[in-house]
């Protein structure tokens, strides 16, 4: 799946490695372009035991709709499966922090750190 919200506001990339679904996400995440990203990470019929890695290190800004987007593609992965987060920009992950999101959703420096934890 390759997805653009908006003329070059969002891409969002799905690859699989290892058994593990990678979305990359390049861009603003905001209202207007959140939807393309719930579609990537939050699977209509999710089997038991889904992970994924959302690589955010091409985000540069999220808003709350972004937040709202992570919280249910967690809630989508569970009970037992999970969602994490990998190169979450100092901006962003700030913001993950103050709204109180990374004890829930781990977060990686990489990628390649994702997958082996």
């Amino acid at each position: 799946m390759n997805e653009q919200a908006g003329p070059e506001r969002l891409s969002v990339f799905r690859s699989t490695v290892d058994g593990v679904t990678v979305v990359t996400v390049t861009g603003e995440i905001d209202h207007q372009t959140s939807g393309a990203l719930r579609d990537a990470l939050t699977p209509a019929d999710p089997a038991p035991g889904t992970r994924t890695v959302a690589d955010l290190s091409g985000v540069p800004f999220m808003d709350s709709s972004g937040i709202n987007v992570l919280i249910a593609g967690h809630q989508a992965h569970q009970p037992s499966g999970w969602l994490r987060l990998a190169g979450v920009r100092r901006p962003v992950l700030r913001t993950l922090e103050i709204v109180g999101l990374t004890p829930l959703i781990a977060c990686y420096p990489s990628v390649h750190d994702a997958l082996e934890d």
